[in-house]
């Protein structure tokens, strides 16, 4: 169903109870809620959540949410910044955050457990900043704390490799499938991999859904202009549960330990065999892993 959150219109799915505790499930960068198991999402009803999925801005179904002037298409990003100029994020993280408590308005939830995988996580995380009387509880999956893309390198020929490296561009529907077959290869979970077949299967719903190269490269942006959340983190004070993968390539375990160190209190599970994709082989000790955490700070 389309909502309105934030001034903005978003995808969303409501699954389980409708008087269950809402946990509210944030995507990474460039990905839709089609790249969620439904393992995951089967597991967390069947925990008794009442789980909220959704795209973000600027991909699937949601609202694209381009800015007059500002370029979105990675040749006219990459020219800019080969001329030493400074990205214009079209939007920040912040309002990311903003998107989630507007969703959270539109479906009546003053309160939710809000899990986020990679920039779904660093959303969270700002959620927790500026919203924190709206979290029952922050799940930061795979994610880190601390700008670690275009916008932090001092180096432009550095800036403009990683830059080139990150920025997409328009693809056909075989292009994108194997596409997401690379990379699972190259950053998925080796202890729980994910049969290609399955792996092109889901990367087609996506596809036939909406991919669009500006809009995941708006997104990346929107990364390069992302704060230093550490300070803020270390005045928090919320329940939060880290988990990180032991072998992920993307953001290496160090990302998601010092997330937790930042944070009071926290709980920090490294998982060994997990890389930078949640598969459906690995859902279920997500969703045990959620569920004790939620169940013992009940």
């Amino acid at each position: 169903m389309q909502i309105d959150a934030n001034g903005i219109t978003l995808e969303v799915e409501d699954h389980g109870p409708a008087d269950g505790v809402p946990l509210i499930l944030v995507r990474g960068q460039g990905s839709q809620m089609a790249h969620w198991p439904a393992s995951l999402i089967d597991g967390f009803v069947a925990a008794g959540f009442r789980t909220v999925i959704f795209d973000n801005r600027d991909v699937g179904l949601s609202q694209r949410c381009g800015k007059p002037g500002v370029p979105a298409d990675a040749d006219a990003i990459l020219e800019r910044l080969q001329r030493g100029k400074l990205l214009e994020p079209p939007y920040l993280i912040g309002d990311m955050a903003q998107d989630v408590t507007g969703l959270m308005d539109a479906l009546g939830i003053a309160r939710a457990h809000v899990f986020g995988i990679s920039m779904g996580g660093m959303i969270t995380q700002q959620i927790m900043l500026d919203a924190p009387g709206r979290l029952l509880s922050a799940i930061i999956v795979m994610s880190s704390c601390r700008p670690n893309i275009a916008a932090e390198e001092s180096d432009l020929s550095a800036m403009v490799d990683r830059a080139e490296r990150l920025l997409v561009r328009p693809r056909s529907r075989e292009e994108y499938l194997d596409d997401q077959v690379r990379e699972h290869a190259m950053w998925g979970s080796p202890g729980y991999p994910m049969p290609e077949a399955d792996i092109r299967a889901m990367g087609a719903i996506a596809y036939d859904r909406g991919v669009d190269a500006d809009g995941m490269n708006r997104q990346i942006v929107a990364l390069a202009g992302a704060p230093d959340r550490r300070p803020g983190l270390a005045e928090t004070d919320l329940p939060c549960l880290v988990i990180h993968g032991e072998n992920d390539a993307l953001l290496p375990l160090d990302h998601g330990q010092e997330i937790a160190d930042a944070v009071p209190g926290s709980r920090f599970l490294p998982v060994a065999g997990m890389g930078h994709i949640i598969t459906p082989a690995l859902a279920p000790l997500i969703v045990d892993a959620v569920s004790g955490f939620v169940a013992g700070r009940d």
